[in-house]
């Protein structure tokens, strides 16, 4: 999974790495699939012209999360209670209930029998708590989509949010 999400190697917490890595392999296996498809499921299954697929999209959120990270804790310094450990495990799991909500049917990708009843937030955080990934964590997949909006966000919470949905409605998707 490193391959596929590079910056799991920033965890410097060995305890958390390993727990985030097992996740997306657990996922990847409850969903049927196998790690390649991550460069296949597309990241949502809206109509648009443009669907990075899972990893693509996973990778842009991230990033995007501790890049506003790094300029919080530079601007504001210790003015700002942040755990990157924390933002870069919740950031590359915050969908990995997709791939639990998503199934290839007939050459496509559609919901999931379990994906029509549960959305990818409960169910990516279900797996996270069943893992062992600590609850901040656990806050940030639950939270990171509207599901969340009724709910105080962590510093952590609110980055990946956002980070979320700016390349989401970036790439034309509406919220």
């Amino acid at each position: 999974m490193n391959k596929v999400f590079p910056l799991i190697d920033r965890i410097s917490n060995s305890s958390l790495l390993a727990r985030t890595v097992s996740c997306w392999e657990e996922a990847v296996k409850r969903g049927g699939w196998v790690k390649e498809d991550l460069y296949r499921i597309p990241f949502t299954l809206l109509p648009a012209e443009y669907r990075p697929n899972i990893a693509e999209h996973t990778n842009g959120v991230a990033e995007c999360a501790v890049a506003m990270g790094e300029v919080l804790k530079r601007t504001y310094g210790d003015n700002i209670k942040l755990d990157m450990d924390i933002l870069i495990s919740g950031a590359v799991l915050h969908d990995v209930g997709k791939v639990l909500e998503y199934a290839h049917e007939n050459g496509k990708y559609v919901k999931s029998t379990w994906g029509k009843m549960v959305r990818h937030p409960v169910s990516g955080t279900a797996l996270a708590a069943e893992m062992g990934l600590p609850p901040e964590v656990q806050h940030i997949i639950a939270s990171h989509s509207f599901e969340g909006d009724k709910t105080p966000r962590t510093v952590e919470g609110v980055l990946v949010h956002h980070a979320d949905f700016t390349n989401f409605e970036a790439l034309g998707g509406k919220a």
